[in-house]
């Protein structure tokens, strides 16, 4: 079931909107909240702020007191229900942890995702069997992972990539993560061979920055980050940094305008898609195959 919004978005998106409104009419918190009888003015900032999941009827209330016109008022209420959307996401998304939700929710609807990555393939071009070992991995640093809910999760991601309507998708991944590091032969084979075939699709782009490569001006970025833009151009665009215990959220527009030039830095300093799929290629062929399993071997 392809998710056609991201709530977090919207949130954002109404937030900005229903601030703007406000100072329109010269109002402050308090005073919005006097006139409908609020308790505290924490309920209307988290609103405004994108904070939080918006009651529709709290909306319809604040578009009577900023005497929204028509118009305006029905494309707010259709922002306002994607921004409200809480129990069929959960239905559609499954069995997800925090960081994997945030993911899926910026997923949902973009147009364009572009993702960098230092050190692993990306979560959405992962197998199951790499993803399983390096969610294993990380879990040593963490208490409490479910390491095949979270394998799972990236599956339910992935379905994105394969929908009808699916966004341009590009990874730009540096290239000592297609270097095997200590995973299995099979493991590291069957990701290869997977990255190669989804390279193939035309809405997804894989391209490799060569060891030494660098976009120049101090603009490398330190930590792998995903950026996501929408058809809407009023939808904030988005860039989740992440972190080793969180991932960091931004949207505003000099942030994000930062990231969207480190991208075209790192686009120009990658090699070409075709020139990655022949490296991918060669690193398959250098590969070892697995030696089969003797059946005389001890369990």
């Amino acid at each position: 079931m392809p998710l056609s919004a991201s709530p977090v978005v919207r949130r954002v998106r109404l937030g900005v909107e229903l601030r703007r409104l406000r100072r329109r009419e010269s109002m402050t918190l308090e005073q919005v909240c006097a006139r409908l009888g609020w308790a505290s003015t924490s309920k209307l900032s988290r609103i405004e702020l994108g904070q939080s999941r918006p009651d529709l009827a709290d909306v319809l209330d604040l578009l009577d007191v900023y005497a929204v016109p028509p118009h305006q008022r029905d494309e707010l209420i259709v922002i306002a229900r994607d921004a409200a959307t809480g129990r069929g996401w959960s239905k559609a998304l499954g069995e997800m942890g925090e960081r994997q939700r945030a993911y899926a929710e910026l997923e949902a609807g973009a147009e364009r995702i572009v993702e960098y990555q230092p050190a692993l393939v990306p979560g959405l071009l992962q197998t199951p069997a790499y993803a399983r070992l390096r969610v294993t991995a990380g879990a040593l640093l963490a208490d409490g992972v479910d390491v095949e809910a979270d394998v799972r999760a990236r599956a339910v991601r992935q379905e994105l990539l394969v929908r009808s309507d699916p966004p341009h998708y590009t990874a730009l991944i540096d290239e000592r993560a297609c270097d095997p590091g200590g995973l299995p032969a099979d493991v590291w084979r069957d990701q290869l061979r997977h990255l190669l075939t989804l390279a193939e699709r035309p809405h997804v782009t894989v391209r490799v920055l060569p060891r030494g490569a660098s976009p120049g001006d101090d603009l490398h970025p330190l930590a792998p980050f995903s950026y996501y833009a929408y058809p809407d151009p009023a939808d904030p665009r988005t860039v989740l940094v992440e972190t080793l215990t969180t991932d960091l959220r931004l949207v505003a527009e000099t942030d994000v305008a930062r990231y969207e030039q480190v991208i075209e830095r790192l686009l120009a300093a990658a090699l070409t898609e075709e020139a990655t799929v022949e490296l991918l290629a060669r690193r398959l062929g250098a590969a070892p195959v697995p030696r089969p399993r003797d059946p005389h071997e001890l369990e």
